[in-house]
């Protein structure tokens, strides 16, 4: 029953003479009630204050006339400065309106229906509106994070940073304190970026994301190393467990994992790496999912990329050349001999185990097994590239 225009006027009158009263009891039932009140700074707790007593005085404007003013709760919440959104979360915030409210409840427990009607009424409409402005603040931040977060990958991508780029990574709360590997693959249909970042933080990593027409990038990071009991670094997955984990978030296609580097900095390295390798996998007909982009050496070379034919020469041809002529040239004789032991012995003179040892030693000097069949094209690549490179360098002769 809606009250008369005097019993109005009454109540109107009453609620203006105690609206000082309702905020000072409000701010004191918050220091009592809320412990996170109570630890915030003073500026913060004079913000949240504010906001309390906005809550007050726009019931009573609303009071007055329903119709004239919506119930926005950007009306109270604009008493307090913007930057209060991100210090208190809206569970807080439904906490202060929850608090605000009991306080005036108490206040006018003896007074008409019209009026506990009015509370409860305004009081769940400036909920759900709180809840509106959380919603779009988060909407707001989220467009906000992925357009920040796109430039961050693509300037990880073309390798050109600037001095703004840390502050960059750090606004989107990397937390990533060590090594740095990049993923490449296709990017699916439909992209659920959140499961994304849940397998990351499982096995305690961090990742960028970022969509570059039908590609799909992360960029991760290992998260700081924990230690346990005794001091000790707890181990940590390598990027291949958990470039294997993230693959169900990719489309069909290849995925190319970069090499491993030390920091973020010098992540364009590894971006470099895996684009590269992703270009050219198709070439590998029983490549695996994920790939190593240094799987894919001799493809890359091939195709022209000049950091394979560094890394090939540099890892394969000039260990070898400088620890051993003789490896190396039993090397190329066992590839060119089509990978058999006995022609290559019958070729250098010696006997098939001792050719046997010798790739042993091969093995232990590069880390590549030459009697396997594709590392075997990765080292037959690397000798190529590298008696090209060498002036002095030349495949052994058959006698």
């Amino acid at each position: 029953m809606e009250p008369s225009a005097a019993t109005k006027e009454r109540t109107l009158a009453w609620l203006r003479t105690v609206s000082g009263e309702l905020s000072t009891a409000t701010i004191k039932r918050l220091e009592e009630t809320l412990p996170w009140y109570g630890d915030m700074p003073p500026g913060r707790r004079s913000a949240v204050g504010l906001v309390a007593q906005a809550g007050i005085t726009s019931f009573i404007s609303w009071f007055d006339d329903p119709r004239s003013t919506p119930w926005i709760a950007a009306d109270v919440f604009g008493a307090a400065p913007r930057e209060l959104l991100r210090s208190i979360s809206l569970q807080q915030t439904l906490q202060l309106i929850r608090v605000t409210v009991e306080v005036v409840e108490e206040r006018v427990k003896d007074g008409d229906d019209s009026l506990r009607e009015a509370i409860l009424l305004y009081s769940r409409e400036i909920a759900f509106a709180s809840a509106d402005v959380y919603a779009r603040a988060a909407e707001a931040r989220g467009l906000w994070d992925a357009r920040l977060e796109a430039l961050v990958v693509d300037s990880i991508l073309s390798g050109e940073y600037d001095d703004e780029l840390p502050s960059r990574i750090a606004a989107l709360g990397w937390h990533g304190h060590g090594e740095v590997s990049v993923l490449v693959g296709t990017a699916p249909r439909m992209l659920d970026v959140d499961q994304l970042r849940r397998t990351a933080r499982h096995l305690d990593a961090d990742v960028l994301i970022g969509v570059q027409g039908s590609r799909l990038v992360l960029v991760i990071g290992r998260a700081e190393q924990e230690t346990d009991e005794n001091g000790r670094s707890t181990s940590q997955p390598p990027f291949t467990d958990i470039a294997s984990a993230l693959e169900p978030g990719f489309g069909e296609g290849h995925l190319v994992l970069g090499h491993e580097v030390p920091s973020l900095v010098e992540a364009s390295h590894s971006a470099k790496a895996a684009l590269a390798g992703f270009a050219v996998a198709r070439s590998w007909r029983n490549a695996p999912r994920p790939v190593l982009a240094d799987d894919l050496l001799p493809e890359r070379a091939l195709a022209g990329d000049p950091l394979a034919r560094s890394t090939l020469v540099n890892r394969i041809y000039k260990p070898l050349k400088t620890h051993s002529t003789e490896l190396l040239t039993t090397l190329w004789c066992y590839l060119d001999n089509g990978r058999s032991l006995e022609a290559t012995a019958r070729e250098l003179f010696v006997h098939p185990n001792t050719v046997r040892y010798r790739l042993k030693r091969v093995s232990d000097v590069i880390g590549w097994d030459a009697t396997g069949s594709r590392e075997a094209i990765v080292l037959q690549s690397a000798l190529i590239l590298g008696s090209i490179s060498d002036p002095d360098g030349q495949a052994t002769r058959r006698r």
